[in-house]
């Protein structure tokens, strides 16, 4: 059993029950898919729980009918129209991703299946590609051209941060955009040298941020921080139950991390990333050619060489 503290309400977490229909697809996402079909009072419903998800709607069926001026029949009837039996079933769906989105290795180890353990490589390889696949039919493509047109385009700056394992990610990718484009700069790890480079942010600039779920804090302080006081487009790459981030960003972009293992995979982050490094080269080719060509000259050792040849010279 967990305890979730938000707004004043604690919410006891406990293994249950989950809606077959919603078993693979999470609350947020079935409602933003059903949107089109909703009625207007319906929307209403959607959009208040959205704006504080999950947590808006783990109230009673009375206190958010009142909260957003709708009768407790029409959300009994928005709870059936996303496929649930009701709105305790509702709610304990919406628990069991608060659960899930704080799984740590240890719990997940007691629902992994390792599969044939004489061809582990090949079936683990397997199941990344699944996801990968997965994550190509989930994302729009819209949605990932957009991204890749902001990161290139060089009239905004682009900063890069990501959390306690998924910073590995976010330097990945600003190692290979800083051979691209300038303006590239990646946030340290320790809050207090942030000042330095937030002050800087401008209101067309990017902030690309990685977070996935064990959900850091500070991050989530930084985006609130960062789009109060700074205002650029917020880039999220994080994983669909959500993080916190979620409510400040422009872009969201949820990846699949599940392989039933005690260990979440990043196999689609790192696919996701090398998509953007190469489409963001494409975008001006001539510029990124120069910039490459200009970047080789000064580096210490050229391509193929080492630091004792350089120095023969």
């Amino acid at each position: 059993m967990t305890n979730f503290f938000h707004h004043g309400i604690c919410v006891m977490v406990l293994a249950g029950s989950i809606n077959q229909v919603a078993k693979n697809m999470t609350v947020r996402e079935t409602i933003r898919r059903q949107s089109a079909q909703l009625t207007a009072s319906e929307r209403k419903i959607g959009n208040a729980v959205l704006a504080d998800y999950p947590f808006g709607a783990l109230q009673t069926i009375q206190e958010l009918a009142e909260r957003t001026g709708v009768s407790a029949p029409s959300i009994t009837r928005f709870v059936s129209k996303l496929g649930f039996g009701g709105y305790q079933e509702f709610q304990r769906q919406l628990i069991a991703e608060l659960r899930e989105s704080g799984s740590s290795p240890l719990e997940l180890k007691a629902t992994e299946k390792l599969g044939n353990g004489n061809a582990f490589l090949a079936d683990y390889a397997l199941r990344a590609s699944q996801r990968i696949q997965e994550m190509s039919e989930s994302v729009p493509q819209e949605q990932f051209d957009r991204i890749s047109a902001l990161i290139a385009d060089p009239a905004r700056a682009v900063f890069v941060i990501g959390g306690r394992v998924s910073d590995s990610i976010a330097t990945f990718l600003s190692v290979h955009l800083k051979q691209i484009r300038p303006k590239v700069h990646h946030l340290p790890p320790n809050p207090e040298h942030w000042p330095d480079l937030l002050l800087s942010i401008r209101k067309q600039d990017v902030l690309i941020m990685f977070d996935f779920r064990r959900y850091q804090g500070d991050l989530a302080l930084l985006a609130e921080i960062v789009a109060r006081d700074r205002q650029p487009s917020i880039v999220l790459i994080t994983d669909k139950w959500m993080s916190p981030i979620a409510r400040h960003s422009d872009h969201v972009i949820a990846l699949p991390i599940e392989i039933e293992t005690a260990w979440d995979t990043v196999i689609c982050a790192i696919a996701f990333v090398e998509a953007l490094i190469v489409k963001v080269s494409e975008a001006d080719w001539p510029a990124t050619r120069k910039r490459l060509e200009a970047w080789d000259k000064l580096r210490l050792a050229r391509p193929g060489q080492n630091l004792e040849e350089n120095d023969d010279r």
